[in-house]
């Protein structure tokens, strides 16, 4: 490292720009130089995105943005939390290591079967949301939950993967019912995966002897073979469960829309209290 201290600040300004915001903030440690470079509005402009009017349009929606000193100070505010924004619908954060997008659409931007009619679904208040309302299941037997992102919205050459974000308080009717989830690139690739929304599935009891419970632990058991070997949530640092949905690659050569679903409509089961917050979309680890 001894040859890089010779060089002048803006050449090492212009090799750290070239590297990520997680080796930047590494290398800033070798020295007083590397630290000055490290934090200058040049090379945190560049982990930024690229698009002014995007920052710009995030910036309008959560003012305080505005008054932050240096690029540094943006990117680690848009990295530390999520900014909310589209009235609520989505929100927006970067990845603290990569500075690609992350985006997660509210369960009021997603299209839900019934969603509006009060009878089967709620729109409340939960203080541990990020967002202004999630959407409560009262009962239904179809569960259909679809969304849509343009990938415009998203990094481009980045693999993503889609999460559903939930929660089940005393809820009814998920135990040892399989669910399709799937995650489709219009004109593209699609993926569907067969998985189990319960988190706490366990064995049923198999006791007890005679000709009825022998019947009995057939039927009990062809249900757990449904769900035997399924994917199952697990719960997230803000406390809620995730699922991952599927993957897909945004080129961003061409702007693509991505659906991605939630169906459960064949086990004719009475489902109730599942609380849905939205679907997060979000770089894999290996990018």
């Amino acid at each position: 490292m001894a040859a890089f201290e010779v060089l002048p600040e803006e050449c090492i300004v212009a090799i750290l720009s070239l590297t990520t915001p997680l080796d930047a903030r590494r290398l800033s440690l070798i020295s007083k130089t590397f630290r000055s470079a490290a934090d200058s509005d040049a090379v945190w402009d560049q982990f930024l995105p690229s698009d002014s009017n995007f920052i710009d349009s995030i910036i309008s929606q959560s003012p305080s943005l505005a008054n932050l000193p240096t690029k540094k100070a943006l990117y680690l505010a848009l990295s530390d939390r999520p900014i909310i924004i589209d009235n609520g619908k989505k929100s927006f954060q970067l990845d603290r290591k990569s500075g690609k997008k992350c985006c997660m659409l509210a369960a009021r931007s997603l299209t839900i079967v019934w969603g509006d009619t009060e009878l089967y679904w709620n729109w409340i208040v939960m203080p541990d949301s990020r967002f202004p309302e999630v959407a409560k299941l009262n009962h239904v037997w179809w569960l259909e939950i679809r969304g849509m992102i343009n990938t415009l919205a998203l990094s481009p050459n980045t693999r993503y993967g889609v999460y559903l974000v939930f929660k089940m308080i005393d809820a009814r009717g998920f135990e040892y019912i399989p669910v399709d989830l799937s995650v489709s690139v219009v004109g593209g690739n699609s993926s569907t995966k067969i998985v189990c929304l319960d988190p706490k599935v366990e064995p049923m009891p198999h006791n007890g002897a005679g000709r009825r419970n022998r019947h009995m632990r057939m039927m009990l058991r062809r249900l757990e073979d449904k769900v035997v070997g399924l994917q199952h949530p697990s719960v997230r640092s803000d406390g809620w469960l995730e699922i991952e949905m599927g993957e897909f690659f945004n080129s961003g050569i061409e702007h693509e829309e991505v659906h991605m679903s939630v169906l459960q409509t064949k086990a004719g089961q009475l489902k109730e209290n599942f609380f849905v917050e939205g679907k997060e979309i979000r770089p894999k680890q290996d990018n």
